[in-house]
């Protein structure tokens, strides 16, 4: 290294080494891909099951988030090499289509390049073993599909749905009330499903969260929860049978849009003006009273005038109301959002059976509750908790059992969680590799190998002594025929997943080897990485 300077004086460095620095190429630039999804794999390895450690991610504005859902954790990883992007793309598809298993996804897919590094050192051609790895992949479906049960569930008989979404909420933070959010998570499933299509529309489900209380609090209201109050405090607070108008016309007179000025010269001129604005806002009122509007939702606020008239006349008023929350008003009330006073109408009312507006704590905090709608197929599941922090991370653990509820209404296929799908997949793709004869043999039998490293991990996050444990279940498997056995994590005296109602949704699993089977061939097909330098 070397100090020069240019023509205006100004130092820079000269790095000698610079020109002996060479592209990475060939077997060289797939060991280095390898070695990036394995250290993001390594990551994401001690968050797995419900014994797995949380990370503590600080944003770049100094904003802390405490998680162990791999989706999150690695969205808000500052990653900068390409194949690390591509473990992150990895847990966010598995997210956008499932919702859950998202660390799991990148274990298995780290786990799957470790398998494929030794069979690169050991000379086998990568072609090779991106091939081995899809025919296992099709097998260990297959068999998943095979080892599946079905379980039927309604609208009186919830416990099976209950059941799974148990399970997801096991592993995160709110475990110790995950019977409680399980049962709100299906019960807001279950009232905007449409059980004869088997589809679930999760936008009709809102999730509002309030620091304060308990996360025992959290509560599912069957309707929509508005953060605001009404717009004078001498309004009624509680409204039964409301019929409401739902607004975005301002309650104030019109304002011309080009540059204007009034002269106002005597007493006489103002009383005038003053007595037209006060006409203008008592027709408005009026206007809603006559169609028999007793609430009035506007987006917009409007001044002390105008709601002195409304507190006067009996008509509770709320202002500044956003407008995805007045559409989500609209369609749980069955009302119609109104542009202009001229085109109201009985018809565009609203109808909810109770309006009532709740205080939270000692603080001045008030929010409105709109229940028993017209449509009920929209809820809203609303958390208490001590913190922002922990809010927000309950708010990721609904999502997830709301995904989970929603894939079994889709598809009521389950398999049996704790790693025993896995070792009974890594012991049936074992069996099969000794019917191909060629090269991609020694790939299929490293897929059965990969496919014991989650149950291994949920081991060793467990406190227990990992290859002994899956040893014992592996035999345990093979010796009873019987795939349902897993690990303990919970210590609870028996490896029978089934007896401990530890399920997993059939399509989730299947997603996740197929996704990390998909990223994996793309990882071990990269032989260069050129970048904008390059050329």
């Amino acid at each position: 290294m070397a100090l020069a300077f240019d023509e205006y004086g100004r130092p820079f460095i000269i790095l000698k080494e610079q020109d002996q620095k060479t592209r990475l190429r060939g077997i060289d630039a797939q060991k280095a891909n390898i070695s990036a999804g394995k250290a993001v794999a390594r990551i994401l390895r001690t968050s797995l099951g419900p014994k797995g450690m949380d990370k503590i991610l600080q944003s770049p504005d100094g904003d802390v988030t405490i998680t162990n859902d791999g989706a999150t954790i690695l969205e808000q990883m500052d990653v900068d090499n390409q194949i690390a992007k591509l473990m992150v793309e990895l847990s966010r598809s598995q997210d956008y289509e499932i919702g859950d298993g998202t660390t799991g996804v990148v274990v298995m897919a780290g786990a799957l390049l470790e398998q494929a590094e030794r069979l690169l050192e050991r000379g086998i051609h990568p072609i090779r073993i991106a091939e081995g790895y899809e025919m296992a992949s099709r097998i260990a479906v297959e068999h998943l599909e095979h080892i599946s049960q079905k379980f039927d569930f309604g609208a009186s008989n919830i416990e099976p749905l209950v059941q799974t979404c148990m399970t997801t909420l096991s592993s995160k933070i709110v475990n110790r009330c995950k019977r409680h959010l399980a049962e709100i998570s299906v019960k807001a499933v279950l009232s905007v499903a449409d059980l004869e299509r088997k589809d679930v529309n999760l936008d009709m489900i809102k999730v509002e969260g309030k620091v304060g209380g308990k996360l025992e609090d959290t509560e599912l209201i069957y309707g929509i929860t508005v953060d605001k109050d009404m717009s004078h405090p001498q309004m009624p607070k509680h409204i039964e049978d409301a019929k409401i108008a739902i607004l975005t016309c301002p309650f104030e007179p019109p304002k011309p849009k080009t540059k204007h000025k009034v002269d106002i010269d005597t007493v006489e001129k103002f009383q005038t003006l003053r007595l037209q604005e006060q006409k203008y806002f008592d027709d408005m009122v009026q206007k809603c009273k006559d169609i028999g509007a007793t609430l009035v939702i506007c987006q917009w606020g409007f001044d002390d005038e105008a709601n002195h008239l409304l507190m006067h006349r009996n008509l509770p008023a709320v202002r500044w109301v956003g407008g995805v929350e007045l559409e989500l008003i609209a369609i749980a009330t069955g009302g119609r959002i109104v542009p202009r006073f001229q085109e109201l109408t009985p018809e565009k009312l609203g109808r909810a059976g109770l309006v009532r507006e709740k205080s939270f704590g000692t603080t001045k905090d008030k929010m409105l509750y709109i229940e028993h709608c017209a449509n009920s197929r929209a809820v809203t599941i609303f958390i208490r908790g001590g913190n922002k922090m922990m809010i927000e991370e309950t708010k990721r653990s609904i999502h997830d059992a709301l995904c989970v509820a929603r894939n079994l209404i889709r598809n009521n296929s389950i398999v049996y969680g704790g790693g025993s799908a896995e070792i009974s997949c890594s012991i049936a793709v074992e069996a099969a590799a000794d019917k191909y004869p060629g090269v991609e043999q020694y790939a299929i039998r490293a897929f059965a190998d990969a496919l014991d490293s989650v149950p291994m991990a949920l081991a060793e996050n467990s406190g227990l002594q990992p290859i002994e444990t899956l040893s014992a279940v592996k035999s345990q498997q093979i010796k009873e025929n019987n795939p349902h056995y897993g690990i303990d994590c919970n210590d609870v005296g028996t490896n029978n997943m089934r007896e401990q109602d530890v399920f997993e949704t059939l399509i989730g699993k299947q997603q996740q080897i197929l996704l990390a089977t998909q990223v994996v061939k793309m990882i071990l097909k990269i032989d260069d990485v050129i970048s904008p330098s390059d050329y």
